[in-house]
């Protein structure tokens, strides 16, 4: 089974908000809210998730950029964004995903994420990896 039909498969049957599949069994899933799960498997793991495939609830721009920075190879989402998915693809990452929606709302669906506003604000994805560490407690 290839490695993102096993992230989707773990995602999906186990609850998971994240999940990190290399090569061919799991490296890392989390239940983590937003995309915190991703800069921790990034602080973790660094240069060890180069190739993974991830599979994600939600992939908006930040979560996109945060993969480029790790250099994930394959992203799976239930819900992504346009911006997300443009990031995704202009790197050519491979990307599958059940629903497409114009942006990524916060919890209470009245505003833009918190993350995507930063990730708006970002020149690169290493800016926004270093802003979201600076930033991390506030949003735990």
């Amino acid at each position: 089974m290839k490695d993102l039909e096993t992230a989707k498969r773990i995602l999906k049957d186990h609850g998971f908000s994240l999940v990190i599949v290399k090569p061919g069994t799991l490296f890392h899933a989390t239940r983590k809210y937003g995309v915190i799960g991703l800069v921790e498997a990034i602080e973790n793991y660094g240069s060890e998730l180069s190739g993974a495939a991830v599979a994600d609830r939600v992939v908006g721009r930040a979560a996109a950029m945060l993969c480029l920075y790790a250099n994930i190879a394959e992203v799976y989402a239930e819900v992504v964004s346009r911006k997300g998915l443009e990031a995704l693809r202009e790197k050519n990452v491979s990307v599958e995903y059940e629903e497409l929606v114009p942006e990524i709302l916060n919890r209470n669906r009245n505003d833009v994420c918190p993350f995507e506003k930063l990730a708006a604000d970002c020149h690169g994805e290493e800016e926004l990896f270093r802003k979201i560490v600076s930033l991390k407690d506030r949003f735990s």
